[in-house]
């Protein structure tokens, strides 16, 4: 018995003194120009801003792990997000919002704007012809919800749905107006040093599908709606800058 409780204490002093898993954390720095949604991201601000970081591949089993950069930025009146991801075959058929666009070639994100209850989230799912998919946590996530004034655009280094040949990338620019999360946010717009919850998620379409992540969800099978593990995004007024011969920061 003795020895029993002893090793009991001594897994909770493991449990106790072992350290929180950390979460990926970004900063998402004001734009300095108006950045204008056209999927070509030629404005200073997105060529400063730095990539979140190397998206992982939790469910991987086999195929080409294809990477994607992303990077955020905000202004007064949005959230900017925007993704290029490395592709050999493009595919996307998929034309009605709301339509299941996960099936192709598509990109992802999840909002939860008050960290303090991140079950209150937001998903814009985007696939390579620019359809949009969107839920908030009004209505029981109805399919009913529409975001407003999300702007979209693509463009593909390659051809949509053309097996024949080799395509190198596609890479979509988002708007989301920050009036979309009135009532759940505490400030719109984030106030310097705000932080929100996030998460950035790609899948792969017809041809080597896959799925990855930013922030790990550890989940045995692919599941993207666990928002206790989405990353953390911390507002900074400051804009992004790239000091001489160093990457962005």
């Amino acid at each position: 018995m003795a020895k029993s409780l002893i090793a009991l204490g001594a897994l909770l002093l493991v449990a106790v003194c072992a350290p929180a898993e950390v979460l990926p954390e970004y900063t998402v720095h004001r734009a300095t120009e108006p950045i204008e949604i056209d999927g070509r991201m030629t404005e200073p601000s997105w060529q400063n801003a730095r990539p979140v970081g190397a998206f992982v591949f939790p469910w991987w089993t086999a195929g080409e792990k294809e990477p994607t950069d992303a990077r955020m930025l905000w202004d007064d009146a949005n959230l900017y997000v925007c993704f290029i991801a490395q592709d050999r075959h493009i595919t996307a058929t998929l034309t009605e919002r709301d339509g299941p666009v996960s099936l192709d070639d598509c990109v992802e994100v999840f909002v939860a704007p008050e960290p303090a209850n991140v079950k209150a989230y937001f998903n814009f799912e985007i696939n390579a012809l620019g359809t949009l998919l969107d839920r908030s946590p009004r209505n029981n996530r109805s399919k009913h919800w529409n975001a407003e004034g999300v702007q979209i655009a693509i463009t593909c280094d390659g051809t949509r749905n053309d097996e024949s040949d080799v395509d190198r990338s596609w890479t979509t620019e988002i708007a989301i107006p920050f009036l979309n999360f009135e009532g759940v946010a505490t400030n719109l717009p984030p106030k310097d040093g705000d932080l929100w919850r996030l998460n950035l998620y790609r899948i792969g379409g017809r041809i080597n599908a896959q799925f990855s992540v930013w922030s790990d969800t550890r989940t045995e099978k692919p599941s993207f709606h666990v928002p206790e593990r989405f990353g953390v995004a911390r507002f900074a007024m400051s804009p992004a800058k790239k000091p001489t011969g160093s990457k962005a920061e």
